[in-house]
């Protein structure tokens, strides 16, 4: 392709087009006469000297993806200084290098600053000894720069289709893992739709950062800090715009576990707070059709309203149950009040059904009408008012609901049994409550956790399950015994018979290791690791009062501690927080 050739005399420059060799090119645009007059004006290009042709931006665009391949196969590769392209530059000098030129032809070639979280403290806890360590922050290299491309159709919050599809197929066996219950098949071909109907980025950068963190130690994680930057920038725009307030309230949900998974426990708390503080302003708690609480006249987001379609209503279930489980059970473990409330009430009361398997709210088409009791019966009709029902205060005072059997809603009753059992463990204080009425409160609770467990699946039996619901029922059979220990925690030092009964619950927790595999270890709710870390706190304590009443030491306690240790250490590398558990626990008397 020739330069700009100037006329001798000094005036209008003349242009030689690539399809023209004998006569000069005119300049016309968006095809001089030249090819016009030869039929090859789609083909017509020339070099007027104000931007660059089209062949030099796909010759750069080629060198750029050379560079990244080179860069996915050596991850110790350097690249060189990243250059900035303005995709204003062409239609701010008025003209174009070539008949092809527009705005959407050329190719952004940007990234994303990493971003770093000041963590320098952390809460601390009067009876748990761990969550007084500094916190750590993300293993995520910090140095590495992605390179993202972008076309007309993507959006700087947007990975390219085959980008997205492969984060969300590495995150989709690990989402319960982080407490989300999503139906990836809807989000996945939801990529391929409007903007309007896709889901909102601050949910979908989320995942794709769950899906980098999950892939440590692999090239994938380098990405991290990337998606972390955009996820919290979606979701600082979600809350400003309004819209899509369930995929908000989902990303929030997924942005703590990963603070907390990371060890990164102000950031984590703050995220889980704003998800449960959001989740109540939105009336997830309430029953999923009352007309007195949506009322016609609403300003509320649309989708927060409840939905008679099956596959809705299920979406906003089980987004209200992942916050709860965020709330209640993490609530604990960082020793601070829970944020939902759950009164007598009607407007401060859980009524919201319980969470079901996504082939339940399918089951519903949309022509039907699609209305859910709190106690779990399923009507097809136009009824207009719904009794209120609280779930969870029903559960704990021992009824049975027919439809709280579902896996999720096994995980959903094991947190409210252990945040029941920390509430009055901590509430023994005479200038509080009666000793004598709390201790019966002890003893009811004592008898719920117990029948809870008899209602879980046996251990030996977890196999035959699916993956995802195994994990869900090992985490809920160690969150009910620890439960157990929570309960009476604080008499256990001057009780043997209460040491006793903690002893026991913590051995429970070691009988549940045993049915955990290699590759399990890889889908654990990382709730389960402070859990391990009180059961060892237990243990830890009957070795003590044995070896200070100078009997003999039983050696299983030993063995049982150093279950427990590897189980710790064998989940550590993946989740931070749980090698800070462990830290406290390695010199055993």
């Amino acid at each position: 392709m020739s330069a700009i050739q100037e006329a001798k005399d000094g005036t209008t420059p003349q242009f030689t087009c690539h399809n023209s060799i004998i006569n000069r090119c005119d300049g016309n645009k968006p095809a001089c006469q030249q090819c016009v007059r030869a039929k090859k004006g789609e083909a017509c290009e020339y070099d007027d000297g104000k931007g660059k042709t089209r062949t030099q931006l796909l010759r750069e665009h080629i060198a750029r993806l050379e560079q990244r391949i080179r860069e996915l196969e050596d991850p110790e590769y350097i690249s060189p200084a990243v250059v900035l392209y303005d995709p204003h530059e062409n239609s701010r000098s008025g003209s174009s290098s070539s008949s092809f030129s527009s705005p959407g032809d050329t190719s952004l070639y940007t990234s994303h600053s990493p971003l770093s979280f000041p963590s320098d403290s952390s809460p601390t806890s009067p009876n748990a000894s761990w969550t007084s360590l500094q916190p750590v922050t993300s293993h995520s290299p910090s140095s590495f720069v992605p390179e993202i491309f972008f076309d007309e159709q993507q959006t700087r919050f947007q990975p390219p289709l085959e980008l997205a599809r492969m984060l969300l197929d590495i995150f989709s066996p690990h989402r319960r893992q982080c407490g989300l219950d999503i139906h990836m098949g809807r989000v996945i071909d939801s990529l391929t739709t409007s903007p309007t109907e896709q889901r909102h980025p601050a949910l979908m950068n989320s995942m794709y950062l769950w899906a980098c963190f999950i892939s440590r130690p692999e090239p994938l994680c380098q990405h991290e800090e990337h998606y972390l930057g955009l996820a919290l920038d979606t979701l600082r725009d979600g809350l400003r715009d309004g819209e899509k307030i369930i995929d908000i309230i989902q990303g929030s949900c997924l942005l703590s576990m990963y603070f907390l998974a990371n060890g990164r426990i102000l950031e984590g708390s703050y995220h889980a707070t704003a998800a449960a503080a959001l989740a109540v302003q939105c009336g997830l708690h309430a029953n999923t059709y009352q007309d007195d609480v949506w009322p016609a006249d609403s300003q509320e987001p649309f989708d927060t309203k409840p939905s008679r379609i099956g596959v809705k209503e299920g979406e906003r279930i089980l987004a209200f149950w992942q916050v709860y489980n965020l709330d209640r059970c993490w609530s604990v473990i960082l020793r601070k009040p829970s944020i939902i409330p759950d009164g007598p009430d009607p407007r401060q009361s859980i009524n919201c059904p319980w969470p079901q398997d996504w082939a339940e709210y399918e089951t519903v088409s949309c022509g039907d009408v699609f209305l859910t009791f709190g106690n779990g019966y399923i009507l097809k009709g136009h009824i207009n008012v719904v009794p209120p029902f609280q779930t969870i205060r029903s559960f704990l005072d021992g009824e049975v609901s027919p439809s709280g059997f579902s896996t999720q809603a096994m995980r959903v009753k094991a947190s409210a049994l252990f945040a029941q059992a920390d509430q009055l463990s901590t509430a023994m204080d005479p200038r509080v409550k009666e000793p004598s009425a709390l201790l019966q409160e002890m003893q009811a609770l004592e008898v719920a956790i117990a029948q809870f467990i008899s209602t879980l699946m046996p251990l030996d039996q977890l196999n035959a399950l699916c993956l995802e619901d195994k994990h869900t029922l090992l985490v809920a059979h160690t969150l009910a015994h620890t439960a157990s220990i929570q309960l009476y925690r604080p008499l256990a030092q001057d009780d043997p018979i209460v040491l006793d009964k903690c002893s026991r619950s913590a051995r429970a927790c070691v009988a549940i290791i045993k049915h955990i595999s290699d590759r399990d270890y890889s889908y654990l709710d990382p709730i389960i690791g402070p859990c391990w870390s009180y059961a060892a706190d237990t243990l830890i304590m009957e070795l003590e009062t044995q070896e200070a009443a100078w009997t003999v030491v039983d050696t299983d306690v030993r063995n049982q501690i150093s279950t427990l240790l590897y189980a710790m250490t064998t989940l550590g590398p993946r989740f931070p927080i749980v090698g800070m558990c462990y830290s406290t626990k390695s010199r055993v008397p």
